[in-house]
């Protein structure tokens, strides 16, 4: 039984800090608007970034650019 003559005041001051921290952040505006994250997520970023021409290297010579296996081969004849 004296165990509630401890537990009591510990629950009113947990109470009392779950009231400071909501009115904390209502006045820090944490629930000025609740739509506009939920609906972020929906938004596609693409659609907003400007068209950017593509940045591709050109070269004259066709080694440059030719692709290339694991062995390092292009393919174009070079067996030996």
């Amino acid at each position: 039984m004296t165990i509630l003559l401890m537990l009591i005041p510990i629950s009113l001051v947990l109470l009392g800090l779950a009231v400071a921290a909501f009115i904390w952040a209502v006045r820090r505006g944490q629930f000025d608007d609740l739509d506009t994250p939920a609906l972020d997520i929906l938004d596609d970023e693409d659609a907003r970034k400007p068209a950017h021409p593509s940045k591709t290297a050109t070269s004259e010579g066709d080694d440059a650019a030719s692709p290339t296996d694991a062995a390092g081969n292009t393919g174009k004849g070079d067996a030996g």
